[in-house]
């Protein structure tokens, strides 16, 4: 198994509300289990590669790292003064065109409307993503070759 379609696999357990799937093939056996608040994945078998891809994955469908009571309205305040870009579409979010490519924008740059600042592949296609509007990038919200959900903020823009 690939490691993207692993990785499309887990984004459709993750969605589905599944709690525990187990998946046999000749090549591989996986097992994923979600408690609560955790994700737990298990994978057991003679195709070697297939734990390597499932390290990537956990940590996308964990929830965001929790900041501490004092830290969320400083967050707010500062989301509140910029202009979030957000997904038009569920997929993988991707910073650049290739891994050997240079990100499309970085923190601070400026960008102009229309200009694309990132991919999301949804479905085998991959879609370029434009500015709404021209501006400085403040914060990437969204870690690269992570799942994304329909309108969820990708970018802040001052």
């Amino acid at each position: 198994m690939k490691a993207k379609e692993l990785q499309e696999l887990l984004d459709f357990i993750a969605k589905s509300g599944l709690n525990k799937v187990n998946i046999e093939t000749d090549e591989f056996k996986i097992s994923v289990q979600r408690e609560p608040n955790t994700k737990q994945i298990v994978s057991v078998g003679a195709a070697a590669p297939a734990p390597a891809p499932a390290a990537t994955p956990a940590p996308v469908a964990a929830p965001a790292p929790a900041a501490g009571p004092a830290a969320a309205p400083v967050a707010a305040e500062a989301a509140a003064s910029y202009t979030p870009l957000k997904s038009p579409m569920i997929g993988t979010f991707y910073r650049s065109s290739g891994p050997d490519s240079p990100m499309f924008v970085q923190v601070g740059d400026m960008v102009e409307k229309g200009q694309v600042i990132c991919i999301i592949e949804a479905m085998k296609l991959f879609n370029e993503i434009e500015a709404e509007q021209s501006g400085r990038i403040v914060k990437v919200l969204v870690e690269n070759a992570t799942p994304v959900e329909y309108d969820q903020p990708l970018f802040l823009i001052e």
